[in-house]
């Protein structure tokens, strides 16, 4: 048979020394937690990245001609309404001209050429290419050179890919939905 013993002051009452190791149990579980909650908190995704986990835009706001930079998820997003000579530009160029063959209408919605929707990050280093400046029409990268065409696809310098299409879908002929 086993014993418990319990210190008792004679009386049947805890002894002092039972309090302090109670409370110093209870303050080491308290660090404890001070210590661990950091850490996963850590885990939780930023609170900029779940408010902008996807945007709308309304596409009235861009002229022909004209591109519009937007926010999303902390990069640059470049909303471009193309000219009809910048697309037949992009239509035309042989996949065998480019560095990362792709085609213009794989780069766009169906029944929306005129809007090109690219992340703005150039996939090189990541620097944010500047449009018009470049030898094709495009963006340019004054960083390290890299020139991309009016379909934001890479045709000359280190750049490895073209610039990325972001997932979005358009929600009326005027609005879409990135993300």
């Amino acid at each position: 048979m086993t014993e418990s013993v319990v210190t008792t002051d004679g009386e049947g009452e805890a002894t002092r020394r039972d309090f302090i190791h109670i409370a110093a149990g209870a303050a080491a579980v308290g660090a404890g937690v001070m210590v661990a909650w950091p850490l996963i908190n850590t885990m939780n995704p930023a609170a900029d990245t779940l408010a902008l986990a996807s945007i709308e835009f309304d596409m009235t706001k861009v002229q022909e001609g004209q591109q519009v930079v937007i926010k999303w998820q902390g990069k640059p997003v470049f909303v471009r309404y193309r000219t009809p000579k910048e697309i037949q530009e992009a239509v035309a160029t042989p996949l065998s001209a480019l560095k990362d063959p792709e085609t213009d209408a794989a780069r766009v919605k169906e029944g929306h050429s005129q809007y090109l929707v690219l992340i703005g990050s150039c996939t090189h280093l990541g620097c944010i290419p500047t449009f018009g400046a470049g030898d094709y029409g495009g963006w340019f990268c004054p960083c390290h050179g890299s020139s991309y065409d009016t379909s934001g696809r890479i045709r000359k310098g280190p750049a490895p890919t073209n610039l990325v299409v972001p997932e979005y879908a358009y929600l009326s002929d005027t609005r879409i939905k990135i993300g």
